[in-house]
């Protein structure tokens, strides 16, 4: 797969920018993108904040108290995701002026496989650097990049040197990139496995190659092998841009994980009610609805519940099967990092109104 040329593309404090190129007076003060926690009784956390801000110490999944704490004149602005989507769409259609095979990650960022391209240009380089020209010149808004030949290289290379970075990371420079690394950089150490790390001497990426597949299976479960293969460059993931629709869902990821059994029922309500409007919007029934759940180290567990008949898109029942369904999943300590709901098993509501008749 060394082959392959892959661009790992992060829009600059994405939130902020938007809100900043809408108010420039906003751009020399410190900018939060989160409640601000003088009007919400001290709750909240930061989406993400402008770099005035971050000099202060301030970052994304900080409780909004402590970064009022931190730099008491810090602006709070909600997010509105409304404007950020629609800024993200403009983006993501330019993307599809350089290639088809995009895998989008989030609002603000993406996968683009560039191997073979529309613009007919075989530098990756040369093509990033046009790539970041072209969204600042029609958004006003600047971005990072990574350019490698795997998905987990191209990562962490636009991390690398933010904002407006480029960074490319090449076969050949995989030992001196990765080697120096600190292990809390590798995606899948979340805040428990860092301290198990450490617990065995693992601080670098150095350390972690030090240490053979059988040995962090041992330690790790399954994603030991990730980690084994990761530290050596191996990754052959495909750009996914090709997903059939099996299933509609609605999943977030939290910037604070959720820790009360009062916000996992809130959040499963607020998307019991979004993926019924979903469902409705493309006349589609379900047979087996899906609870995802994901921890503060990237255990991700899923369980279902399926059913002979379809199920009636009713937003109260979905609500009420993902929590017996989280049940099973999490009942003492409660560190949810990702939850969502699924419906798959699907077909057109018209075929199942068919079905019953014929019945």
């Amino acid at each position: 797969m060394a082959g392959r040329k892959i661009i790992h593309l992060d829009m600059d404090s994405f939130y902020a920018s938007v809100e900043m190129r809408a108010n420039p007076d906003l751009r020399t003060k410190p900018l939060v993108i989160g409640r601000d926690p003088r009007h919400s009784g001290g709750k909240g956390v930061v989406a993400t904040a402008n770099y005035v801000a971050r000099a202060y110490g301030i970052h994304s999944a900080m409780p909004t108290a402590k970064a009022l704490e931190l730099c008491p004149q810090a602006v709070f602005k909600k997010p509105d995701f409304d404007k950020y989507r629609q800024v993200s769409s403009q983006i993501h259609q330019l993307f599809h002026s350089f290639t088809d095979k995009i895998e989008p990650v989030a609002l603000d960022e993406a996968y683009l496989d560039v191997t073979e391209n529309k613009r007919k240009l075989y530098d990756e380089v040369q093509l990033a650097h046009l790539l970041q020209q072209e969204i600042y010149e029609q958004t006003h808004l600047t971005s990072s990049v990574g350019i490698s030949y795997n998905k987990f290289l191209a990562k962490l290379a636009s991390d690398y040197n933010k904002p407006v970075g480029l960074t490319v990371i090449k076969p050949a420079d995989v030992e001196s990139f990765l080697f120096p690394l600190p292990i809390e950089k590798f995606r899948g150490v979340g805040q428990k496995t860092v301290l198990k790390m450490h617990e065995l001497g693992i601080y670098t990426g150095a350390d972690l190659f030090a240490y053979s597949d059988l040995e962090l299976v041992a330690h790790f479960g399954k994603i030991g092998h990730f980690f084994y293969q990761c530290v050596r460059g191996i990754d052959d993931r495909p750009v996914e841009w090709q997903r059939k629709r099996k299933s509609v869902g609605r999943e977030r990821t939290f910037d604070s994980p959720l820790t009360t059994t009062e916000e996992v029922a809130a959040f499963l309500k607020q998307a019991a009610n979004q993926l019924v409007v979903s469902l409705e919007a493309k006349q589609l029934r379900g047979k087996t609805l899906v609870l995802k759940v994901r921890n503060s180290d990237y255990e991700t567990i899923t369980k279902r519940v399926s059913q002979a008949e379809f199920f009636k898109n009713d937003a109260s029942e979905f609500a009420y099967q993902g929590q017996k369904l989280f049940e099973q999943i999490q009942q003492d300590e409660i560190d949810v990092r990702l939850l969502g709901l699924t419906m798959t098993n699907l077909a057109k509501s018209e075929e199942t109104v068919q079905l019953s008749l014929w019945d």
